[in-house]
């Protein structure tokens, strides 16, 4: 049987000019970091998928969500392939905490520019496409259409 690509959400998270990270335990991208996000189950709107994901991951809660972009990502270690759809939201209430201790290890606000490393293959990608959350721009959106 051929395997299908799946779908996951990334919820870049804007406070007070810094953007809410996590680094990653217990599955494919462990100790990466990434915002919060998960998959998109079956019959769930992108903006609901967000809100709970985000919720799940950090127990805060978010606002004015919107679509950023797309990023396009094969994990060939893990023979995983994944389209995530990026969603960018404002902080509304609440203060990150590690509320999944087998999937976080630490979690926090950090400047865009300044990032921790190493990123998620995803994010990865959307510095590739030179996406911008302050403006909700990409400079290079021809990096989607390359081959993951």
């Amino acid at each position: 049987m051929r395997e299908l690509p799946k779908v996951g959400l990334g919820v870049i998270i804007l406070k007070n000019n810094n953007v809410l990270m996590q680094k990653r335990i217990g599955a494919h991208g462990e100790d990466t970091w990434c915002p919060p996000g998960g998959h998109l189950e079956f019959g769930e709107s992108l903006e609901a998928c967000a809100r709970r994901e985000t919720k799940e991951e950090s127990g805060i809660e978010i606002k004015n969500i919107r679509f950023a972009t797309v990023t396009n990502d094969v994990h060939p270690e893990h023979k995983l392939h994944y389209l995530t759809v990026c969603v960018l939201a404002d902080w509304a209430r609440g203060e990150p905490t590690i509320t999944e201790p087998d999937r976080t290890a630490e979690i926090g606000w950090f400047d865009w520019n300044n990032l921790p490393q190493p990123l998620f293959r995803p994010m990865q990608s959307l510095l590739r496409q030179g996406y911008d959350p302050f403006t909700n721009t990409t400079t290079h959106p021809e990096a989607l259409l390359c081959h993951p």
